[in-house]
């Protein structure tokens, strides 16, 4: 996926920062840098280092690169909560192995992580026997489960002091404006009007105050950031948009909205909704379409399947909650 937020660099200048890390260059030829274009952000390189290691690098946006207000500083909070949750035996997430934010070799942060063992999921999941993609579905929610039992203190965003609340129901309701504003700044057109979005999402706010507890939630658990193999996960990756809030904001259940129950539900253990929980994930499931649609316009993608997509899941949720209010 080609974004204006990936920061290109070249083969010379990549081996200069493997040799910061880990006092050793890039191996010769083709073997010693490919760029994974997979994601949507981040500049992503899979090297191979002259003694033999494999590693992955991942390089932040640079500098003037056009940004949502969430996604600033996001590098930090990933770092951190990969290495937060890897004393947890049961979420399979690389090792961070190198991590450099001082912007003095490179005009971004980044850092290098352990390769991960196994396949692209969203590479392979069509080819997979029912049984086998169900198996790791389970296990994806088993996962995501685990995630959700670390415990903070406030809710909202890490690296964000005014994307955070004690309350859930203010700390997303800062989120959400945090997008809308991001669009107004862009002159954005939503397909229903943001001050109408705003008025259901206070119509329908005391909804969110049953989340009570903040759970560190990944939030970007879809296949293209899962590895597997042996009809399991090996690996969990970009953690960089996580937070603490309800855990109901998890991929997993935001499908809840037009899936039903999923494999993945039944791994984690949650198979029953609340009238109440169906109202949040409809909730969440317009944010994280508020945000698809929102950032087209500050990454430019080459085609418009992110906004068209987008914009049927906003006007579907928006419908949807309405007809509730």
């Amino acid at each position: 996926m080609h974004s204006l937020t990936k920061n290109k660099k070249s083969r010379d200048e990549i081996d200069a920062l493997a040799r910061h890390a880990f006092g050793v260059g890039l191996a010769p030829g083709g073997a010693g840098s490919r760029e994974l274009t997979d994601g949507w952000f981040n500049a992503v390189h899979e090297l191979g280092l002259a003694d033999g290691r494999r590693v992955v690098l991942k390089i932040a946006p640079p500098p003037d690169a056009p940004v949502m207000t969430y996604e600033r500083d996001l590098m930090a909070t990933e770092v951190a909560t990969m290495r937060l949750v890897a004393s947890e035996p049961a979420i399979p997430v690389p090792a961070v192995l190198f991590h450099d934010d001082s912007r003095r070799l490179c005009d971004a942060p980044y850092f290098f992580m352990q390769k991960v063992v196994g396949v692209n999921l969203d590479h392979v999941r069509k080819t997979l026997p029912p049984d086998e993609a169900a198996a790791i579905d389970r296990h994806v929610g088993e996962v995501v489960r685990a995630i959700n039992a670390f415990r903070g203190e406030w809710f909202g965003l890490p690296g964000h002091p005014g994307l955070r609340a004690p309350s859930w129901r203010e700390a997303f309701g800062r989120i959400v404006e945090s997008v809308l504003r991001d669009a107004a700044r862009r002159d954005v057109a939503y397909p229903r009007p943001a001050d109408e979005i705003r008025g259901l999402l206070r119509h329908h706010g005391a909804a969110l105050d049953a989340v009570r507890e903040p759970c560190l939630v990944h939030w970007d658990g879809w296949d293209k950031n899962l590895f597997v193999a042996g009809g399991r996960v090996t690996g969990l990756i970009d953690f960089e948009r996580a937070l603490w809030a309800d855990p109901l904001m998890e991929a997993q259940f935001r499908p809840l909205s037009w899936e039903g129950v999923t494999d993945a539900m039944r791994g984690y253990g949650k198979t029953i909704f609340s009238d109440e929980e169906m109202l949040r994930g409809r909730l969440y499931t317009l944010h994280l379409a508020l945000v698809m649609h929102t950032e087209c316009f500050y990454r430019l993608y080459p085609d418009d399947e992110v906004l068209n997509d987008s914009r049927r899941m906003l006007a579907a949720n928006f419908d949807w909650l309405a007809a509730r209010a």
